[in-house]
């Protein structure tokens, strides 16, 4: 990690019957999340990692205190059972 960059950590994990996977990886604190969607087989040639480093510009905030909470509690238990470069 540098000093421009943040670490989150993966919160969320969605199939769609396309063949289409969304990942969702949110800031321990649940405020900020970056999503990206990907083919299940490009999974198969590059996976999930449990963290990964983004540019602070490129997250969003998250608006659902709900959802805030959730994020929160899924990167805390995430980093308290892996280190960043596990494949989930």
């Amino acid at each position: 990690m540098t000093d421009d960059t943040e670490r989150l950590w993966l919160v969320e994990r969605n199939y769609n019957d396309k063949g289409l996977v969304t990942i969702v990886y949110a800031t321990p604190d649940g405020e900020r999340f970056r999503q990206s969607h990907r083919s299940s087989q490009m999974l198969s040639k590059k996976g999930v990692t449990a963290a990964t480093e983004a540019d602070p510009d490129d997250l969003e905030p998250v608006e659902d205190a709900d959802r805030r909470e959730r994020y929160a509690k899924e990167a805390t238990r995430m980093a308290e059972n892996h280190d960043p470069d596990d494949e989930i």
